[in-house]
């Protein structure tokens, strides 16, 4: 068996870590057993240690009774299976082994529920459940004040009817409207007004207001026809979740407004202490935001500090919100060349309140970590789009939190949040559901891609998982996406196209622009890759690129590494710079020259998280790499104004729909698709399936 996995990891198809964990159970662990139980427990080794590299947190044991093992085609599985215990007793046989316990984490492998584990995932997976339940299971430490927090919410999420008057004068202004038809104003009254229950309301009385009004203030007497009892703001809800429970969910696609949801949950919680304290500021929760990428984390400080600077409050609230993130990593204080983190169960964090932006990226070790460092009193709130492509290590934990979303609240959650939003939350059956499934928020309205939105529809339709629906979006004209089928003429094209938007940040180089705006114009443009290496990878397609703006006199490499100009993206962590995995610089000449040698000296310029520049030199950077286009998965967390996507012309497993979906919401004003129709649907038809007990565990 050894032998065979040897060979297996020379020829690459399996790591060679899955080889040695597999010859260091069998050297050490099984040699108690028999020789078939050892030859099974070698085999069972390898298979969930090539499964974590696949991005599951276990092996599912009954995968293997499907007969292929190791990623293997069927002649190459029975070869490994030859002489092996039948499939269908491997649960028994393992469990019997001395490599294996069952339920508790003793032994290297762990076997629970037809799972087999890792020894140290499997205590991740049993943290990170342990805790959540905990915290779903129980009220915020601070109590509500309901007619005091339900006041607050409403002024927090207070009606414009701005929009809805807007709507109403473009129906009356186009020519093929028919300005008498209530049915068209209704339409709107329900979509700008959140009404869920139309049936309820005495639409004639409701439209004798609309027509009437000849400005936007005239319609305040809908605040009276329209109560919030039928009017159903899901971000209004995730506020109410948010402080009602110790740990909160609040998930949903581009533009849904996850950060202004959250921007006036903070000014809530905020309102909250200071009013349980008497108006005393030093009772103010300690507020923390963190991201896992320093990207994610630069964002995050960009929108909310927008958010909460938009928000109608006093300012003495709106000062006590803080709107600096910073990376996980940064929080839990990374020790250099170790896995531990400063911070941990012993040594908890200095918080009251976490939110986590991007929390579709954190893995189930990074989660496991985090929730470790948690006070016990602290409030968890995690905000991401369960719908993008799970985190690049093993586990998908939003997603596997977000699976009780279809269940309804329970009669008290459900009770306590009609008491702060107004609307009538149906009655659940008492018990029906699962703990967690209280503490979940899924925004489902966006407000950035409206129905002229192409980017929108298409998210929408990819995620239905129907070609079809995808086919229909791209046919109905929409001016913000544009598809091209890949061929020789057209991959020439997304080339030149490339070249022609990354003008502007060479340009704002030359005229001496300061580093903050080159920085700014960069990040408006991205080429998204499906693959690392080929034409249609990352590594080629920066040569092209490269090579097209050196033709255009826009850089001049000359025979060195580093030149005007060019972007990178840090690949490793460097605590000591200050530098994570995904931040992006660009190399610039100093504004002023060198004292000594009278030379302007290069340096790669960051924006940092807080919203600073930092400038390193060339030669002390960590490992990095050109980055004029980059993978899918390391555009998560961030947004182009422009952005191309180009797919391989043969299928691979990498293509799924959550990485087609996360690279179209990627764009935020404009995409451009350079890929053949056949192979994006049958990416949209293939789902991520990632194994794992976390679910379950939850439920």
């Amino acid at each position: 068996m050894l032998k065979r996995l040897e060979l297996l990891s020379r020829q690459g198809a399996i790591r060679p870590l899955d080889y040695q964990f597999a010859k260091f159970i069998a050297a050490t662990v099984a040699a108690s057993d028999c020789e078939e139980t050892r030859q099974l427990v070698t085999l069972a080794a390898a298979q969930t240690s090539y499964e974590l590299g696949q991005g599951h947190v276990c092996l599912l044991l009954s995968k293997l009774e499907r007969g292929h093992v190791l990623g293997l085609g069927t002649e190459h599985s029975s070869q490994l299976l030859e002489g092996l215990p039948a499939l269908e007793t491997w649960g028994s046989v393992l469990s019997a082994s001395a490599a294996v316990s069952v339920g508790h984490g003793a032994t290297p492998l762990v076997l629970e529920h037809g799972r087999l584990y890792l020894n140290r995932y499997w205590q991740f997976e049993q943290t990170v459940a342990s805790r959540l339940k905990q915290s779903s299971g129980s009220a915020s430490s601070v109590a509500v004040a309901m007619p005091q927090m339900a006041a607050k919410l409403d002024e927090l999420f207070a009606r414009s009817y701005t929009y809805l008057f807007e709507a109403l004068q473009k129906l009356r202004n186009e020519e093929k409207a028919e300005p008498d038809s209530p049915q068209a104003r209704q339409a709107e009254v329900c979509d700008k007004l959140d009404v869920v229950a139309a049936g309820e309301l005495d639409w004639g009385a409701i439209d004798r207001v609309l027509t009437a009004a000849t400005r936007a203030s005239d319609l305040a007497m809908l605040d009276t026809l329209v109560p919030n009892a039928v009017c159903l703001n899901w971000q209004k809800v995730a506020a109410a979740v948010a402080l009602t429970r110790q740990f909160a969910v609040i998930s949903g696609g581009p533009g849904t407004g996850k950060t202004t949801t959250v921007a006036k949950l903070l000014a809530a919680l905020v309102t909250q202490a200071m009013q349980a304290s008497g108006g005393d500021a030093e009772q103010v929760p300690t507020i923390k935001l963190v991201a896992p990428t320093g990207k994610a984390a630069a964002r995050l400080t960009e929108s909310i500090g927008a958010a909460v600077q938009s928000l109608a409050i006093e300012k003495e609230v709106k000062d006590l919100i803080p709107t600096q993130s910073s990376t996980i990593h940064r929080l839990l204080g990374s020790i250099p060349n170790r896995v531990e983190f400063r911070h941990n169960r012993e040594n908890p964090l200095h918080l009251d309140v976490l939110v986590v932006d991007e929390a579709s990226m954190v893995d189930l070790p990074m989660m496991a970590r985090l929730l470790d460092a948690m006070p016990p009193h602290a409030k968890l709130i995690l905000l991401g789009d369960r719908d993008q492509l799970a985190s690049v290590e093993a586990g998908a934990v939003l997603g596997d939190i977000c699976s009780f979303s279809n269940q309804e609240y329970s009669p008290e959650q459900g009770e306590q949040l009609s008491l702060l939003t107004g609307y009538r939350f149906a009655a659940a059956v008492e018990g029906g559901a699962a703990t967690v499934a209280d503490s979940l928020c899924m925004l489902r309205k966006s407000y950035r891609f409206h129905a002229q939105s192409g980017i929108g529809q298409l998210a929408k339709a990819i995620n239905g998982g129907q070609p079809h629906q995808v086919e229909q979006v791209w046919q109905q004209g929409f001016k913000d996406i544009h598809q091209y089928p890949l061929c020789t003429e057209s991959y020439e094209r997304m080339i030149n196209m490339t070249v022609n938007f990354y003008r502007d940040y060479l340009d704002a180089i030359e005229i001496g622009e300061k580093p903050e705006k080159v920085l700014k114009a960069f990040s408006r443009v991205r080429l998204l890759c499906a693959l690392r290496e080929g034409d249609f990878g990352v590594s080629g397609l920066n040569q092209r690129i490269e090579r097209g703006l050196m033709r255009a006199g826009k850089i001049n490499p000359g025979d060195d590494t580093w030149y005007v100009g060019r972007p990178v993206m840090i690949t490793r962590n460097d605590h000591g710079l200050g530098l994570y995995n995904g931040d992006i610089g660009i190399a610039m000449l100093d504004a002023e020259p060198d004292p000594q040698t009278g030379k302007r000296r290069l340096r790669v310029y960051f924006d940092m998280p807080d919203g600073s520049i930092r400038a390193v030199l060339p030669s002390r950077l960590p490992e990095h790499e050109t980055v004029y286009a980059m993978t899918i998965h390391k555009s998560q967390g961030s947004e182009f104004a422009d952005t191309l996507m180009v797919l391989p012309t043969d299928f691979s497993p990498i293509l799924t729909r959550e990485l087609i979906y996360t690279g179209v919401t990627r764009a935020k004003e404009k995409l451009y698709m350079f890929a053949l129709p056949e192979i994006v649907h049958r990416s949209v038809r293939l789902r991520t399936e990632r194994a794992s007990g976390l679910a379950q565990l939850l439920g």
